[in-house]
C-alpha cells in the first residue's frame, strides 16, 4: 500500500519519542518490517514507539495503537498516552478524554500549565496479571541476573520488573536489561527498571524498554517503580516524583481504588509527510 502523503507528528514525553499517525480515516498496513523501517533513526524517521490513533472500539473517543521500535504490538505506554491525550484534548476542546488501549482504558486530563495528567488505571499485582510463567510472590521475585536480584513485578497494562539498586546511574542496563527482558519467567517479555531512592525522597529510575532498549523515559515504568517502592515501604505516602533520564514525572497511587495517576509533559517536536523511502 502506498503511503506517499501520509502525515505524521513527531512527539515525545521527556525524550521518549513517538511517530504519531491519525489512522481514523485511512487505515495503515503496518507490518513489523514497515514499523522497523520507520523507527530506524538513520534511514527512517526514528522513534521508540510507533503510535496510531484509530477509531474508537467502545467507550473512548479513540483507540491508541502501540508498536515498539522492533515492530511488536504492545499494550500500554504512559508517555504516548499523554501525547495522544494532548492531541485529543485539543481536538475535542475538552478537559478530559477517554482513550482505549490494549492494556485498558486510560483517561487524559488537563493539569497545570502545559502538563497532562493520565489516569493509567489500577496497578495489577497478581502473578497472572503481569504475567509470570508460574505462581510467585510479585513483591519480591526469586530472580537474580548479574548484579540484579529480587525485583518487584507490576503490570500497568504491560509488564515491569523493578529492581532497587544502590545506584541506578551506574548500572549497565545494556548488558543486563535484555537478559531480564527475555528471561523465561516472563512469557510476554518484560520492561526492566533500575531504581534508587534519592536523598530528597524522589525516585531515580532508568529503564530498559521491552523491544526498544534503553530509553530516556518510560511512563508506565515510572508508575510501576512508584508502586513497587510504596509496596516495599521504601517511601512514605502515596505520591512521589520519579526522575528519569529525560525529566521528572509525578506519580500518585490512590489508596481508595488502586488507580495510578501520572503527570508530565507532552511535547510536539515537528510534523511531516512520509514518502516511499521511509517505508523501505
Amino acid at each position: 500500500m502506498s503511503i506517499r502523503g501520509t502525515h505524521f507528528l513527531k512527539m515525545h514525553g521527556l525524550g521518549n519519542d513517538f511517530i504519531v499517525i491519525d489512522a481514523r480515516t485511512r487505515p495503515l498496513d503496518l507490518t513489523p518490517e514497515r514499523v522497523r523501517a520507520l523507527a530506524d533513526r538513520h534511514s527512517g524517521v526514528g522513534c521508540d514507539q510507533f503510535v496510531t490513533i484509530e477509531p474508537a472500539r467502545g467507550g473512548g473517543v479513540a483507540f491508541m495503537g502501540l508498536r515498539n521500535a522492533d515492530g511488536e504490538i504492545v499494550e500500554s505506554c504512559g508517555n504516548a498516552s499523554r501525547c495522544v491525550g494532548r492531541l485529543l484534548l485539543e481536538e475535542h476542546e475538552a478537559e478530559s478524554v477517554l482513550i482505549e488501549t490494549l492494556g485498558g482504558m486510560v483517561e487524559a486530563r488537563r493539569a497545570s500549565g502545559e502538563l497532562i495528567e493520565v489516569d493509567m488505571g489500577p496497578a495489577r499485582l497478581a502473578w497472572q496479571e503481569i504475567p509470570l510463567a508460574g505462581a510467585a510472590d510479585t513483591l519480591r521475585l526469586e530472580l537474580s541476573v548479574g548484579p540484579l536480584s529480587g525485583p518487584c513485578a507490576v503490570s500497568m497494562g504491560n509488564p515491569h520488573a523493578v529492581f532497587f539498586v544502590d545506584d541506578a546511574e551506574a548500572l549497565d542496563l545494556v548488558t543486563w536489561g535484555p537478559l531480564i527482558e527475555h528471561h523465561g519467567l516472563f512469557p510476554n517479555r518484560t520492561n526492566v527498571e533500575a531504581v534508587h531512592i534519592r536523598p530528597d525522597g524522589r525516585l531515580r529510575m532508568r529503564v530498559w524498554e521491552r523491544g526498544v532498549g534503553v530509553t530516556r523515559a518510560c511512563g508506565t515504568g515510572a508508575c510501576a517503580s512508584a508502586v513497587a517502592a510504596m509496596r516495599r515501604g521504601l517511601i512514605a505516602g502515596r505520591a512521589v516524583d520519579v526522575v528519569l533520564d529525560g525529566g521528572t514525572l509525578g506519580i500518585v497511587w490512590r489508596e481508595s481504588d488502586g488507580r495510578v495517576l501520572m503527570t508530565g509533559s507532552a511535547t510536539l517536536a515537528y510534523s511531516g509527510v512520509l514518502d516511499e523511502g521511509a517505508w523501505a
